[in-house]
């Protein structure tokens, strides 16, 4: 069972692509490395950032990709 997005809002990377350790499941299974490298290729949505060291993704945006199956 998936994780539902949320219809608005922000996300932080651990809900993206999951947490182990803190039982979160991936909306996207992929690994940072490959999550970087998609947002730097145009595949992956640009992040928002929030301040010196946090970033986060709209939800409108990681949405859209789940339901185009990525």
């Amino acid at each position: 069972m998936q994780t539902p997005v949320p219809q608005n809002g922000l996300l932080r990377l651990k809900q993206i692509i999951g947490d182990k350790q803190a039982g979160i499941l991936p909306l996207i299974p992929v690994s940072r490395f490959t999550w970087y490298q998609g947002m730097k290729s145009g595949r992956f949505p640009q992040s928002v950032r929030l301040g010196p060291r946090a970033v986060a993704w709209r939800a409108a945006d990681i949405r859209k990709l789940v339901e185009e199956g990525v």
